[in-house]
């Protein structure tokens, strides 16, 4: 069962992270920083130390791969070669998690406005729509290089917010990652984490202090439903 608000909130939209939360994109991201890694005589790396890093972005993983980061001579020539290499994998094994595509059935059929704030910068997430397309069309979409700021800032929530003519307080943010906590928390926004995500085992999600978890993204209905005032959504 889904961690529950104990109190009857109005919401006017939902807002979702894209990587680890509405799709499963780290087996594809995971082979493209192995296929990395051999081109530089690094060691292969196993999947499961791969996927809590998946959520965190392309510098996250060339860290964990070849220990570099943007202060390395090599880093955006390395940095450079994994995007090839992941544009050429991208949507060999993605796909969306079980029960999203219930779940954006369920907002749309609720005439519930919802949009996608993702990190992930624009040319991959509109090749990625593209090739692993989502059943309807978002409302909005923020991309990691939309602003200049992007999370833990609260700037890309605010525009989505913005955009769609919504109040942060009545929007709720659903993401993977203590980032996505931390940007809907600074946005003003209600938040929620998506367990089923890239989280490691030596994160403690629960102490992030979300306004809800949920275990498998089908959860996010029962949760709306008894959260929800009737008739909050407009």
């Amino acid at each position: 069962m889904p961690n529950v608000h104990k109190e009857k909130i109005q919401l006017s939209t939902v807002l979702f992270d894209l990587d680890g939360t509405l799709y499963d994109t780290a087996p594809d991201l995971a082979f493209a920083l192995n296929q990395l890694c051999l081109a530089h005589h690094a060691p292969a790396l196993a999947f499961k130390d791969i996927r809590p890093h998946a959520g965190h972005g392309s510098h996250s993983l060339l860290k964990l791969a070849l220990n570099i980061d943007t202060t390395h001579p090599t880093f955006q020539q390395r940095y450079e070669q994994f995007i090839t290499l992941y544009q050429s994998h991208i949507s060999k094994t993605t796909q969306l998690f079980t029960g999203v595509k219930q779940v954006l059935t369920y907002l749309e059929e609720h005439a519930i406005p919802w949009g996608i704030v993702t990190n992930k910068p624009q040319n991959l997430t509109d090749q990625l729509l593209s090739m692993v397309p989502l059943p309807y069309k978002p409302h909005c979409l923020i991309y990691g290089n939309s602003l200049p700021k992007r999370k833990p800032f609260p700037d890309p929530i605010l525009y989505a917010c913005q955009l769609l003519k919504k109040n942060p307080y009545h929007c709720l943010y659903i993401g993977d990652t203590e980032i996505d906590v931390l940007a809907s928390k600074a946005a003003g926004t209600q938040s929620m984490v998506a367990l089923y995500g890239y989280i490691s085992q030596s994160e403690d999600p629960y102490s992030w202090q979300a306004d809800g978890y949920i275990k498998h993204p089908i959860d996010i209905i029962t949760w709306l439903q008894s959260v929800v005032t009737p008739r909050s959504f407009c």
